[in-house]
């Protein structure tokens, strides 16, 4: 029995893909759609901070980022709550890792593809129970046709239970190891983590003890962020549905309503945003790290600090 720390936390997370490749190996050929000729063999990993070409535009920082033997790039981000932005950072950090690839006059046919494997601990899709999502590019009337050099996963955490995988056993350990070593408690993880040996290994980089007082002492920190966000979220949701629901109630109409709900979650969701930053910084968070929470640039993050005359 041991007491461990969560390894959907930031820092656990990354010691864990971030540091050892074969882990990361493992966990990609487990949750990616690969068929076995698909495999990962070998990974280099890459910059998580991907630095546009033009300073005028905005950076990106991901979990995890590498490349295998055969040219082809993964992006890794774990993600503690829905944001409907997600979707969109989702992408717009598979397409920057896409045009990179490319030195000016480099020929089209050097582009490797692009895979982004996201894992949710929180629903986002109410229609269906599954965890898993799979997206491509492909033909709407025939979905065979597929224009290849992105896909994309992502997966619900809290939806997910092991007979829905039965026939991918990593999956289902990898999967069980997210959901079941929890945030500082005493357990005994179950004898088939245990049993496996790259599961074994990522159960141990969890200890506790493996890590400083420094490093817990910003493990703690970003529990105190992901709360303050969930907090902030929920209370800018409800104030900018209230609102649009006045505003539809003023001008009489399911139109108006519509309108001034989307337009007060949308205030809710920005002025969430500031308050994250603020209370990020507070709490002497750097600005790569309230960069790869929020999304902002560096540039919008100062403003915001300077708006608030915290600069």
């Amino acid at each position: 029995m041991g007491r461990y720390l969560d390894p959907k936390n930031d820092l656990p997370f990354k010691r864990i893909f971030g540091e050892h490749p074969d882990l990361l190996i493992s966990f990609l050929n487990a949750l990616m759609p690969f068929g076995k000729k698909q495999y990962i063999e070998s990974i280099e990993y890459l910059p998580a901070e991907q630095v546009p070409d033009n300073p005028a535009k905005k950076n990106s920082i991901v979990d995890v980022r590498c490349k295998d033997n055969r040219g082809r790039q993964f992006i890794v981000e774990m993600q503690m709550y829905w944001d409907p932005s997600f979707s969109n950072r989702f992408l717009f950090n598979a397409s920057k890792a896409y045009v990179k690839q490319l030195n000016k006059n480099e020929n089209y046919k050097l582009l490797q593809p692009v895979y982004a494997l996201g894992i949710i601990d929180a629903i986002f899709d109410h229609e269906t129970p599954e965890h898993y999502h799979h997206y491509k590019i492909v033909n709407c009337k025939n979905t065979k046709e597929v224009i290849k050099g992105f896909e994309f996963v992502m997966i619900e955490l809290p939806k997910f239970t092991p007979e829905s995988l039965m026939e991918k056993k990593m999956a289902v350990l990898w999967l069980r190891f997210l959901n079941e070593i929890e945030d500082r408690k005493y357990i005994e993880p179950a004898k088939e983590l245990i049993e496996n040996k790259y599961i074994r290994q990522a159960i141990e980089l969890c200890e506790e003890g493996r890590f400083t007082e420094a490093e817990l002492a910003a493990y703690e920190k970003y529990w105190d962020i992901i709360r303050t966000e969930n907090a902030v979220r929920d209370t800018n949701i409800e104030i900018g549905m209230a609102k649009g629901k006045e505003i539809g109630r003023k001008e009489g109409l399911a139109e108006g309503m519509e309108k001034g709900r989307k337009k007060g979650i949308a205030e809710g969701v920005e002025k969430e945003k500031e308050n994250i930053v603020i209370n990020s910084f507070k709490n002497g968070l750097t600005f790569e790290i309230i960069s790869s929470i929020t999304g902002l640039s560096k540039d919008d993050i100062n403003s915001i600090l300077i708006k608030y005359e915290l600069m």
